[in-house]
């Protein structure tokens, strides 16, 4: 019994060692309403969804029309601006008030009117800075659109785990039905036997036992696959209460052939999110180069042009322009400040860069291990079951014959529910790790359909 115990509670402790960062692609904004007839839900099905409807993905998206925003804005800075309007003015002057007093000459003038169409532009010229923030946000802008890629190869991630974990649990549990139905035949034959006298009642006890331990499981595993039917639910969007039936299975496929170094330039080539944080130091290099620029002079032009009369049917045109240039003559150490500022993020960002290559290298790596020692696991865990089941059969033959006790019958079924539930497991850790290996080369979607066969 504990031994099944601890087998159930490595289902989870499984899931959240292979993927411990994706507990921000488990969320959703469900959409529609639930139905009363049962969803069939594919993986390729439930990935759609994902993709469609998954918060990670979604915030990400937002992050990148954020980003779209402010290189907008910056770029604005560096077009000219061009306004106009028409205005019309009534207005009458007391000269007293600026202390004019002129013999005979009245000191209220008016009222008077004038009518004003006006344009005015504005026109950078050169803003060393700004040019190279605009640079910088293009860059972080594309780290962003990058990083919503890259979103989408988690939600696939997330998505196929958790079907994956549902099809592995499902399985647990017709194991353990048949486990039951196996305890209840023995259970039924010890108890026929001591009614007849030829077993003593322990064995009856011990049998009885045994059915109660198997059923105890089964309804545990039961409640299991309803809360990861939950789970994905969450992850793909689907509306409270809409039950559905996965309808793909996993059946073990051996994945041979790929090499770290290989794989290695494939991923360095593909990830989204290894592009993304070298954009982000590109971004950072250009950020450093405009605080750089800060003490390099600006250029402008200032232009009007205005039709001012009593009327504009009777006015006349006046205009101007202003030639300017600015420069940073003294700011009190914040140039000097901003650089380190800049140089410190730049130092962040390459860093940050060293580190995801250490870490994609680690995922391909350990991604290759786990597929090999699971694809070991699950030849062993093949044979222990034939061979546990044929200790179960001469056990019961050995029962059934008088020659011993059930212990030797409870322990042989015990041994053949281990082993279903470790070959389950092996089979599970072999597909988890396929779609752990797919995600750390980059086109999850599409790398897992190679790796499950084509599905």
């Amino acid at each position: 019994m504990r031994h099944k115990l601890t087998v159930l509670r490595a289902v989870s402790t499984l899931f959240c060692t292979f993927f411990p960062l994706l507990a921000q692609f488990n969320g959703s904004t469900p959409t529609g309403e639930a139905t009363p007839v049962p969803l069939n839900l594919s993986l390729d099905d439930a990935i759609a969804r994902g993709l469609k409807t998954n918060l990670g993905l979604l915030t990400r998206e937002n992050s990148s029309t954020s980003a779209r925003v402010d290189r907008m804005q910056l770029l604005a800075k560096m077009l000219p601006t061009i306004t106009g309007g028409v205005s019309m003015t009534e207005q009458q002057v007391s000269l007293a008030t600026f202390g004019f007093h002129v013999p005979n000459v009245p000191t209220i003038i008016g009222p008077f009117h004038y009518q004003d169409a006006a344009a005015k532009a504005d026109i950078p010229v050169y803003d060393g800075r700004t040019l190279n923030a605009w640079r910088a946000r293009k860059e972080s802008q594309r780290a962003a659109d990058l990083s919503v890629k890259d979103a989408r190869d988690l939600v696939v991630q997330a998505v196929a785990s958790a079907y994956l974990q549902i099809i592995a649990t499902a399985a647990r549990v017709d194991a353990t039905r048949v486990q039951v139905d196996t305890a209840q035949a023995l259970y039924e034959r010890a108890r026929d036997q001591h009614r007849v006298g030829t077993s003593p009642a322990i064995d009856e006890l011990r049998s009885q036992v045994e059915l109660k331990t198997q059923q105890q499981i089964l309804l545990s595993l039961q409640n299991q696959v309803a809360k990861d039917k939950l789970s994905l639910a969450r992850a793909i969007g689907l509306p409270s209460g809409q039950a559905f039936e996965i309808t793909d299975k996993a059946p073990y496929k051996p994945l041979e052939g790929l090499r770290p170094g290989e794989a290695l330039e494939r991923a360095y080539a593909s990830r989204a999110d290894y592009q993304s944080a070298q954009s982000q130091v590109k971004a950072a290099e250009l950020a450093h180069r405009s605080v750089s620029a800060e003490w390099l002079p600006t250029a402008s032009v200032n232009t009007n042009y205005d039709l001012v009369g009593p009327t504009l049917a009777n006015s006349h045109g006046t205009f101007g322009i202003t030639g300017a240039i600015k420069m940073n003559i003294f700011d009190g150490g914040k140039r000097r400040a901003d650089m380190l500022e800049a140089a410190t993020t730049l130092k962040q960002r390459k860093e940050e860069l060293a580190n995801l290559e250490g870490q994609i290298d680690q995922e391909v790596r350990a991604a290759l291990l786990d597929l090999n020692s699971a694809a070991d696991q699950v030849a062993v865990a093949e044979s222990n079951v034939d061979l546990a089941n044929q200790t179960l059969t001469q056990a019961r033959d050995r029962f059934a014959a008088g020659v011993t006790d059930n212990i030797e019958v409870v322990q042989a079924q015990e041994s053949v529910s281990n082993a279903q539930q470790n070959l389950i497991s092996s089979i599970y850790a072999h597909n988890l790790a396929k779609v752990a290996l797919a995600r750390a080369l980059a086109a999850t979607e599409a790398n897992l359909k190679t790796f499950m066969g084509g599905r």
